[in-house]
């Protein structure tokens, strides 16, 4: 039996694409789950969203191609969104990889590996990009027992400036309310199940496709009335411009889904907006965070920006800075605009210099730093529910969760003392010390 190890990078979508990988391998007779270093094996889902993704997707493949000369490892593949993105000139340029597979080809890699010589690279990367995982696609979980990720949806035709998923991932194909209530059930069924993550390019949009209007609103409430150990539903990935009253009016009043949401809004000078093609204004970003704040009781949010796009000008900036400082979002990420080829704007021109982006990169990060402290300190004192995920590795006694508005492997976390607290378990804690992004708490 060949043992298969995998490497996920990117993001939560990526990691569902693994599950489903590895999924269809175990159910075609491989032995897939264990390290990379004691496998047959070795398969590297990559990421390719923007150029530092894509520098770390290579890097991972010189090592393991190290691996394979050492004879540590004996066949080498490569999956996902760097192959989609170079067809023709990854094969070229990495010839110790056996097998290439592309963002829509995960269903036939069982059959792919299984046609590996040695001898040649097989290059399998369609250009039609149409597929969509389901509920009964086999999937070996990643994440732990007490939390999941679902992916509602694939691709996107929402057409951002500077974003190459449509070109990595196809136009939006949502799968059925249906499909998506059936595999919470199956995930759901061994009772461990306390959390699901709802994910997409775009979730807000979600059904658009096929029902003729975005139908997240409708998912959530199906979602929400199946009878299951699941306590937490949040909502990850949206849109500012695809709110409707009746989707915050189903986060608001459900009370499994979680009252945090992210809602990236990359800028907020209307110029700059424009030129990415986000088909929102600074008065309609600013209408709906107000609406949101008002109407759904005890909301964290996170949002995530974009400094040095083309064209940004010191003003541009001091606005965008001067709004994440009044809007004091709870969470916040903020990334170095990246030229990628093939997309509208790595053809803009006055493009920014590296440095001067990486001045602005910084100053908002110490701004939402010194937001996220002031946070966490009017914390302190009081009792939070928090969900616990792992036991800390280097503290003894010293266990790691999350509150409501923490996502998994995104926000931060609260490191909690306590005796023979359970992994995938609840505690009411009392918050004794605030970090910069983390918390300091007494289970019981």
């Amino acid at each position: 039996m060949l043992k298969v190890g995998l490497i996920s990078l990117g993001c939560a979508r990526n990691l569902v694409d693994s599950e489903i990988i590895l999924g269809s391998l175990k159910a075609e007779g491989f032995s897939v789950g264990g390290s990379v270093l004691f496998s047959d094996i070795c398969i590297i889902n990559t990421c390719a969203f923007i150029g530092p993704a894509r520098e770390e997707s290579v890097d991972t493949i010189l090592r393991a191609v190290c691996l394979k000369k050492e004879g540590r490892i004996k066949k080498l593949v490569v999956c996902g969104c760097l192959p989609q993105a170079y067809p023709e000139t990854l094969p070229e340029g990495l010839k110790e990889v056996d097998l290439f597979v592309g963002t829509s080809d995960f269903p036939k890699i069982g059959a792919l590996i299984k046609k590996i010589s040695g001898t040649r690279t097989i290059s399998a990367v369609s250009k039609k990009l149409d597929y969509l995982y389901d509920e009964n696609s086999p999937r070996f979980r990643l994440s732990p027992k007490h939390y999941a990720f679902v992916k509602i949806s694939e691709g996107c035709s929402n057409f951002c400036s500077y974003c190459v998923i449509s070109r990595l991932r196809g136009a939006l194909r949502s799968r059925s309310i249906a499909s998506v209530a059936r595999e919470i059930e199956d995930i759901s069924a061994s009772g461990k199940l306390k959390e699901i993550n709802l994910i997409g390019q775009d979730t807000t949009v979600f059904g658009k496709d096929r029902y003729g209007k975005a139908a997240l609103d409708r998912l959530l409430l199906k979602i929400t009335g199946l009878d299951n150990s699941v306590e937490w539903i949040r909502i990850l990935y949206t849109h500012p411009a695809h709110y409707t009253d009746s989707l915050i009016d189903v986060i608001a009043g459900e009370g499994k889904i979680c009252k945090y949401l992210d809602v990236p809004i990359q800028h907020i000078s209307d110029s700059v907006l424009k030129r990415m093609n986000r088909r929102v204004s600074e008065k309609d970003i600013r209408s709906l965070i107000d609406k949101l704040k008002n109407r759904i009781t005890g909301l964290a949010l996170r949002t995530s920006v974009i400094v040095g796009f083309p064209g940004e000008t010191e003003k541009d900036f001091k606005k965008l800075f001067n709004f994440v400082k009044e809007a004091k979002f709870n969470r916040l990420g903020a990334f170095v605009y990246s030229k990628e080829d093939g997309t509208p704007s790595s053809r803009m021109k006055n493009d920014i210099p590296e440095k001067l982006k990486e001045e602005r990169f910084g100053l908002i990060m110490e701004l939402a730093k010194s937001i996220s402290l002031e946070a966490n300190r009017r914390l302190v004192g009081r009792r939070l529910r928090v969900l616990i995920d792992d036991k800390d590795k280097d503290l003894r006694g010293v266990f790691t969760g999350r509150t409501e508005s923490d996502a998994p492997d995104t926000d931060g976390t609260v490191y909690v003392s306590g005796k023979s607290l359970a992994i995938g378990k609840f505690y009411d804690v009392l918050i004794t010390g605030a970090l910069e992004y983390d918390l300091e708490g007494k289970a019981g």
